[in-house]
């Protein structure tokens, strides 16, 4: 085969000018004229992180693919072009990693009839990168793609709170991240949120009070507040402060939202932090883990008018940082015996060499192995940051 690059260029154009719901059709049928492509399936990751979903119409029938367990989900948790042979033994299969800026989305199956060239599986990946963009958009204007997520129906309140997820995951050259909502379909009051700018990284992790749709309208308030503050410039004790008032205004103080806010200086490693509740930071390094502790300070929204106070540690490049909720360091296994940081630890110590994304998702699995296949008591989010970037003096 000739260079693929000029058909590439030609297919990126064709799905921006295609109808939202027929991304994969566009694809498919780039791959059977140019690479003779048998058969193109999407593979879209399930909420929980477990299932790989083939995107097909409704109601969705195809079979999905364990992440465990298959060829396809060792390419997704390890974001690696893997390749096995065809059925039957005719041409190969290739696995092609679907990620935007670190946001883990699926893997692009293809089964070709024969193993490609280096130019073709780098144009390939590219591809496979390429689909990951349009679907991003695409989702703002059709379900189809988030309907394939689903190993079951979401409730209402899992509803709102992935909707008001980034992503799940973010990297750039100095840091990587990561996380990740237990019970992924009825998640109600826990969350996470970041924003990465030229100079800053801001990471908040959230436990609104409460169970359901209560809980997760009461959370939705606290990080829309965080946002507008952000977005208005100010400083992270200022965001903490006047999400504080909205909650507090809205609830007069009956409720409130347990939050850590971190900011990060890309070019120092300098975090300013604000403790407002039970999330908790925990660091490795150099195979320790060690608890990352900071002056409490009162949730959002307890009290009228708190002021609130930075804090400040440092990272080093090679850090882990792992954020939990309450709902993993406090969680108590069906024998009652409580999760603990012991466990914990060695979660996060498994998961080490692991990158950020694909950890967040290890230490939530062993939380969920925990409880012997039983549904957590309470929500819980876990978030990873790798931190890369060598500090400059």
């Amino acid at each position: 085969m000739t260079s693929h690059d000029a058909p590439l260029g030609h297919l990126e154009q064709t799905l921006r000018a295609s109808a939202p719901h027929a991304l994969l059709d566009v694809v498919r049928a780039s791959l059977r004229d140019e690479f003779a492509a048998k058969s193109v399936d999407l593979l879209l990751a399930d909420y929980r992180l477990s299932m790989l979903q083939p995107v097909t119409e409704l109601p969705h029938t195809a079979t999905p693919l364990p992440v465990r367990t298959t060829t396809a989900g060792r390419a997704f948790t390890a974001q690696q072009v893997l390749l096995e042979p065809g059925p039957a033994a005719e041409g190969v299969v290739i696995y092609l990693p679907v990620a935007v800026r670190g946001d883990r989305l699926g893997i692009l199956r293809v089964q070709l009839p024969a193993a490609p060239t280096a130019a073709e599986h780098h144009a390939l990946a590219g591809l496979a990168t390429m689909l990951g963009h349009e679907l991003i958009v695409a989702e703002r204007d059709t379900d189809l793609y988030l309907q394939a997520r689903r190993r079951e129906r979401l409730s209402l309140a899992a509803e709102m709170q992935w909707q008001l997820l980034p992503g799940r995951g973010c990297s750039r050259a100095e840091y990587a991240l990561g996380g990740q909502l237990e019970p992924a379909y009825t998640i109600g009051g826990d969350n996470f949120d970041w924003s990465t700018s030229a100079d800053h990284l801001t990471v908040t992790v959230s436990n609104g009070m409460g169970q359901g749709i209560e809980a997760a309208l009461l959370t939705n308030l606290a990080i829309s507040a965080l946002r507008n503050a952000r977005r208005a410039g100010l400083d992270i004790a200022d965001q903490a402060s006047l999400a504080d008032q909205a909650v507090y205004a809205q609830y007069g103080g009956s409720r409130h939202v347990a939050t850590l806010l971190m900011r990060f200086e890309v070019a120092t490693g300098r975090v300013g932090v604000i403790d407002a509740g039970s999330p908790r930071a925990l660091r490795l390094r150099d195979g320790a883990v060690e608890l990352v502790e900071f002056e409490a300070q009162l949730p959002l929204g307890m009290f009228d008018g708190t002021d609130y106070h930075e804090q400040t540690f440092q990272v080093e490049p090679g850090d882990r940082l792992v954020i939990v909720s309450d709902g993993v360091h406090t969680a108590q296994a069906p024998t009652g015996i409580e999760y603990g940081i012991t466990n914990l630890d060695l979660a996060i110590l498994a998961s080490s060499n692991l990158p950020a994304s694909e950890a967040a998702r290890a230490i939530i699995t062993a939380l969920l192995d925990y409880h012997e296949g039983t549904d957590l008591l309470d929500d819980a989010v876990v978030v990873c940051i790798d931190w890369t970037n060598p500090r400059r003096e």
